[in-house]
């Protein structure tokens, strides 16, 4: 993959960032490439080295089809959820950790629909709002939207019509 100062892409775990620099550094008398990148909507400051950019799973933002994929798994039934919010919590974890948008996606929509239909513990609220955060960037980012359309787009996507298992 090649990197350009101001090319925008996907970190894994941290969301859409911008590509601010890209350096070569010595470390351990090793000269090496890095990438350096702005996370966007934090303060967030990573470098990846080039090399490894496609193990950490860097990747461009997100084609048209690709967010009909996403929009498919916002729009799909609830999952499978265990009622224990501590069980619950602990699967959505592993699976956020994945860093993979659209299983991220469907926590998001799990995570919704149950909080619209029953509530969420404080820490299943806190999740769904870092949750929440890629998967509207990704949006806004591939359909040019504003913050506001695509947290429209999310919100119609997933509660307009009710889905169970």
């Amino acid at each position: 993959m090649q990197f350009s100062e101001g090319q925008t892409l996907v970190h894994p775990h941290h969301g859409p960032a911008t590509v601010t620099e890209v350096l070569d550094r010595s470390v351990n008398g090793r000269s090496r490439r890095y990438v350096q990148f702005q996370i966007h909507r934090t303060d967030l400051r990573i470098a990846v080295p080039v090399d490894k950019a496609e193990e950490v799973g860097l990747r461009s933002v997100y084609a048209t089809t690709q967010v009909q994929e996403l929009l498919a798994v916002l729009r799909a039934p609830t999952g499978e959820q265990e009622e224990a919010w501590s069980r619950r919590f602990k699967a959505n974890s592993e699976t956020l950790r994945a860093g993979d948008p659209l299983l991220t996606a469907g926590v998001v929509r799990d995570l919704m629909r149950r909080q619209k239909e029953r509530g969420l513990s404080a820490a299943e609220k806190d999740m769904l709002k870092h949750a929440r955060l890629p998967i509207l960037t990704e949006l806004a980012l591939a359909l040019s939207l504003a913050d506001e359309e695509a947290e429209k787009l999310l919100d119609s996507a997933v509660l307009e019509e009710q889905h169970t298992a």
